[in-house]
């Protein structure tokens, strides 16, 4: 191990794992910098990362992220140990994190497929912003992860076509298109703007946390929102005493499902999704409460009653 990555700090480590080839695709390198600086900036950002201990890192998780979701922990917990592994493969000081600190299970949620008619309204509220309702009506339409537009900048539209290049999971540029909805609001979303991030945090970024330039709004120097605030957002609108708010991923899954109770062809929707293997898309395409409750009366031999 050379000097100077025996004594590297743990924001300079932190920086060069960026920077590193794993993280190359802008999804996947704002998600790993959401995670890695805020434990960083819990352990100590500026002390040696040859004095962190995996204990230390491990306390890190569970203060930030114990309560939250499983899919949550565990793609935090991922990170971390994704940044461990590029440190010990690369000659770094990397502890281990404790056992104990597992995967945790996720439930497999059958019923993650949303009511058109619950979107729709939740889309037409009066108290929504202008700017998740177009970030919520966008995903609808596009069917596109939230990854993908959440990344979008102004110079990716193509309103006219009423259309977006996006970077997908492969690192492949594709389009992604919407219908009106989008197409009536995204317009009062960018107005006076004409590159830079589509969506925008509320507030200015404080000099200690500046993101890079390319998730800086030139216009406005707020920056890129950030894909756990946007869960937050649509988890806070849509939870109630009696159930859990929605995931971002609820939209995109939702979309694909009414698709096929409108009698969409399998091969439009894989099409509309990006899906290259059908049975990742039948995953998706599975009919809701009311598709299935239409079809049952297809069983139905009572004669009808009379009025």
């Amino acid at each position: 191990m050379s000097a100077d990555k025996a004594t590297v700090a743990v924001r300079i480590a932190v920086d060069r794992f960026l920077a590193s080839a794993r993280c190359r695709r802008p999804t996947t390198r704002r998600s790993y910098a959401g995670v890695l600086d805020r434990v960083a900036a819990r352990v100590g950002a500026d002390r040696r990362l040859a004095d962190v201990t995996g204990d230390e890192l491990g306390q890190a998780l569970t203060a930030l992220w114990a309560a939250a979701a499983p899919s949550t922990w565990n793609q935090r917990r991922a990170a971390v140990s994704s940044f461990l592994a590029w440190c010990a493969k690369n000659g770094y000081p990397s502890p281990r994190l404790p056992t104990s600190l597992e995967r945790q299970p996720e439930r497999r949620d059958e019923t993650r497929a949303l009511d058109r008619a619950a979107i729709e309204r939740l889309l037409t509220r009066r108290d929504v912003l202008l700017r998740e309702k177009t970030l919520w009506r966008m995903l609808y339409e596009t069917t596109a992860r939230a990854g993908e537009i959440l990344a979008l900048n102004i110079e990716d539209l193509e309103p006219d076509a009423r259309r977006a290049r996006v970077t997908s999971k492969g690192g492949d540029i594709e389009y992604v298109y919407w219908a009106s909805g989008t197409a009536h609001l995204l317009p009062r979303l960018i107005r006076g703007r004409d590159r830079g991030p589509v969506f925008l945090s509320e507030r200015r970024p404080g000099p200690a946390r500046r993101p890079a330039a390319r998730d800086m709004c030139p216009h406005t120097g707020r920056a890129r929102l950030g894909y756990d605030r946007a869960r937050i957002l649509l988890d806070r609108y849509t939870r109630t005493n009696a159930t859990p708010g929605w995931d971002l991923h609820q939209l995109r899954h939702s979309a694909a499902t009414h698709l096929g109770e409108a009698n969409a062809g399998l091969q439009l929707i894989m099409a509309k999704g990006r899906w290259r293997n059908p049975r990742t898309a039948m995953r998706y395409v599975k009919p809701g409460a009311v598709a299935l409750a239409e079809v049952t009366e297809l069983l139905d031999t009572s004669p009808p009653r009379r009025r």
